[in-house]
């Protein structure tokens, strides 16, 4: 099978991408990151906060041109805190550039990466959450994203709504990279042993974006038009309980220090899902949220001791 995958340059592209051509896939997609490793994928240069007629034009072209039997569409903007200072670019990119890549997809089905922010606060005793649960988003991104599976789904196409992927790869602005960076600064003796935390007591169910890649892949051959999925484990850790995981990797002793800057003006206590529909289909998660900080905590000292190096 063709597959086209925007993003494909991404945290969780790359790992996708690799997913399907190991399944014997051709893979396509569109890049920011012109450092990205991915032989045999053919990759078109897209920014999807471009202006919009041009994200359409290079869109059509690129996707034309591959003429693929699915498109995943996993660009865009992805950081909860950011988008409060940021709801114009939020929009733009996120919803509106998602009207552009349904447009530009012609008759190949559409894979929507969704999150699950989109589920807003839901009490305790009603989760774990199922894909049955009406989005109610609390913050821009989660808006943005809610909104674009509407357009999706409108159009016949699949919405996966993963929970908190981490693993080797991710952004040092999200809360586990960005624990596991500071750690190896801290190791390397490039920072003061002092680490700045936020919201520690928020559960989160963490998926090992090898699995979530797994569960895309799957969802790429055998997901139903116009379904919905969850990718969740049915367990949650606290970012505490987290952090404690990685210090415990890390073996890097410090001073655990609240910053106000890693605060959001909403945040969700608690996120915990079903995958029902998911697991019908044949997939379970097979790593631990223990795998995923080793391997994180692996891939920040790398890239630290990479940097110190230029």
């Amino acid at each position: 099978m063709r597959v086209f995958v925007t993003g494909v340059s991404g945290f969780v592209g790359q790992h996708l991408a690799r997913e399907l051509r190991q399944r014997g896939h051709a893979v396509g997609g569109t890049f920011l990151d012109e450092t990205c490793d991915l032989p045999e994928v053919e990759l078109h240069s897209l920014d999807l906060a471009a202006p919009r007629a041009e994200v359409a034009a290079a869109l059509r072209t690129a996707i034309a041109g591959f003429a693929p039997e699915r498109v995943v569409h996993l660009a865009g903007l992805a950081h909860v805190g950011s988008s409060w200072q940021a709801m114009p670019l939020y929009y733009r990119v996120n919803l509106l550039g998602t009207e552009e890549v349904l447009a530009a997809a012609g008759g190949a089905p559409v894979l929507f990466a969704s999150s699950a922010e989109v589920y807003g606060p839901v009490p305790e005793e009603e989760q774990p959450i199922g894909e049955q649960r009406e989005p109610a988003p609390v913050s821009p991104y989660a808006l943005t994203k809610a909104a674009a599976e509407r357009l999706v789904l409108a159009r016949g196409g699949t919405v996966v709504r993963p929970f908190n992927m981490t693993g080797p790869g991710q952004s040092p602005r999200f809360a586990l990279p960005a624990f596991a960076h500071q750690l190896a600064e801290i190791a390397a003796g490039r920072q003061l042993p002092v680490l700045a935390v936020g919201n520690l007591e928020a559960r989160r169910d963490f998926v090992h974006v090898a699995d979530g890649a797994a569960a895309l892949a799957l969802l790429v051959e055998r997901g139903e038009a116009g379904g919905v999925y969850n990718v969740a484990t049915g367990n949650a850790s606290s970012i505490r309980e987290a952090l404690d995981l990685l210090l415990a990797t890390s073996g890097v002793k410090v001073e655990i220090a609240g910053d106000e800057r890693f605060l959001r003006p909403a945040d969700i206590p608690l996120l915990r899902g079903s995958a029902e529909p998911l697991r019908r289909l044949g997939w379970a998660p097979r790593r631990t949220l223990a795998n995923a900080v080793a391997e994180l905590w692996q891939w920040s000292r790398e890239r630290v001791a990479a940097e110190a190096a230029r």
